[in-house]
């Protein structure tokens, strides 16, 4: 352990059912910096491809947009890839949730079209010269 770097017990969220597209984009939204999710148990490459798939063609449809979705994610840097081995062809895929990038909060009134004023500063409708 290195000094001012504590150990931080992590957890992995695993699920019974296959985690899908819109689950996997859920659990990024609320998500905090560290969070681990199984998203896929098995060889996603295999898993996902006809050919070789024991998966119905619905459930390796949903496992390919879950592939391209995850891998999308981290291109955006909202979460790490990892693959860890746990068995002969056998690799559980983990995501872990990255720090989320600060947006600037943009008011209101700034997207209102036409408006070139803040509208703390547009005067009063009773106030009179």
């Amino acid at each position: 352990m290195r000094p001012g770097h504590p150990h931080v017990p992590t957890t992995t969220t695993t699920t019974r059912e296959p985690v899908t597209e819109i689950a996997f984009c859920a659990w990024i939204a609320q998500s905090t910096p560290g969070d681990r999710l199984e998203y896929h148990r098995g060889f996603l490459a295999l898993d996902a491809y006809p050919m070789f798939s024991r998966l119905t063609d619905a459930a390796r449809k949903e496992l390919q947009r879950l592939g391209t979705r995850a891998f999308w994610a981290a291109e955006q840097d909202l979460v790490h890839l990892l693959q860890k081995r746990i068995g002969e062809e056998r690799f559980s895929y983990i995501a872990v949730a990255r720090p989320k990038a600060k947006v600037p909060v943009i008011p209101f009134s700034d997207l209102v079209p036409g408006n070139t004023a803040p509208l703390a500063s547009s005067p009063s409708p009773t106030a009179s010269n």
